[in-house]
């Protein structure tokens, strides 16, 4: 890690572990905090509003943003619709920002819309709701519509909006869709390595805190065997999310080697969720199940962020299209990373 990282990495841990991660919904102390260290609009560009920064910048935030069940709509501000209204060259709206998906009757000129949108992140704080329909970029004003309330499993916010009148609207590339999509996988992949971090480190610590026949159950054969390999499982993921945000930092988002790396990045995350959760719970026994203790807040986001910005089935499919297409001469080079 560089000095950089590592000042970036203090800088973050500090706010992020600060913060109140116990309670439900939308942060704004957090937010505002954020927005004064630059690191909500980290990657985006200054006349954005951003920091400039690298997406391995973005990688070491989120996975400390994860670790410690922030409370703020990172990922939807920063690197999704942030970066789409700026493509689009929509001004940005200040505050946080999130990203619609959905079908929507849309006029010819695109200045109105009508339609329901469901599962929006954090539509009840956002100061910008943006949508891609089809090569135009939408954006909608809140104060302008019904949003009711809605949680996935972590209780985050995932809201239904119901869309009826004028929109902001502008065209973009055609190629922008599938970068937004990748965009959004590596962000999400990023926050679940540093959930899975998370909640390695609660059963370690429990481990070593919970007596049972006379000695921490740490020291148990079977319980050490089990917290390894929940640690192979996060060394995995955050490798794999680390080397995704090297290659789009070398490549773009438009690169094929960036499609690649994003989608072993949310598969190996996803797939480590799983497990990291299982072995964190079993640890704890009974006791993590519970509401009032902390583990929920990682391993509710594990869950609920493994589908979230397409499930490991949608992106292993990916992998394996891309390596049948390739034949046997390209395998190698595709695994090590070798043009």
């Amino acid at each position: 890690m560089t000095d950089t990282s590592k000042e970036l990495s203090e800088l973050a841990e500090s706010i992020f572990g600060d913060a109140d991660s116990s309670e439900t919904g939308f942060d704004a102390a957090l937010w505002e905090s954020l927005e004064q260290t630059g690191l909500a609009r980290l990657t985006l560009p200054a006349d954005a509003g951003g920091s400039e920064a690298e997406f391995a910048d973005a990688a070491v935030v989120l996975t400390a943003a994860g670790r410690n069940a922030a409370r703020a709509p990172l990922v939807e501000t920063d690197l999704q619709a942030g970066w789409l209204l700026h493509a689009a060259g929509i001004p940005l709206p200040d505050g946080p920002l999130t990203l619609a998906t959905g079908d929507l009757d849309v006029t010819r000129t695109v200045t109105r819309a009508a339609g329901t949108l469901h599962r929006v992140p954090w539509a009840r704080a956002a100061a910008g709701i943006v949508m891609l329909a089809g090569d135009q970029v939408l954006l909608f004003d809140p104060a302008a519509l019904t949003i009711t309330d809605g949680t996935n499993l972590a209780e985050e916010p995932r809201d239904t909006v119901v869309v009826e009148g004028e929109v902001t609207a502008a065209g973009v590339e055609e190629h922008v869709g599938a970068q937004l999509r990748l965009r959004g996988a590596l962000g999400r992949a990023l926050l679940l390595a540093g959930a899975a971090e998370g909640a390695l480190a609660a059963a370690v610590r429990y481990a070593g805190e919970r007596v049972q026949f006379g000695r921490p159950i740490g020291r148990f054969q079977a319980v050490q065997q089990q917290l390894a390999i929940a640690a192979a499982e996060v060394a995995a993921a955050s490798a794999a999310t680390s080397a995704a945000a090297r290659v789009a930092d070398a490549d773009g988002f438009g690169a094929a080697s960036t499609r690649f790396a994003v989608a072993v990045a949310k598969t190996r995350a996803g797939e480590a969720a799983g497990v990291v959760a299982r072995i964190a719970h079993q640890v704890h026994g009974a006791i993590g199940f519970t509401r009032e203790h902390d583990l929920r807040l990682v391993t509710t986001r594990l869950w609920a962020w493994r589908d979230e910005d397409g499930s490991e089935a949608e992106w292993a499919e990916l992998i394996g299209t891309e390596v049948l297409d390739g034949g046997p001469d390209a395998l190698w080079p595709l695994i090590a990373g070798a043009p």
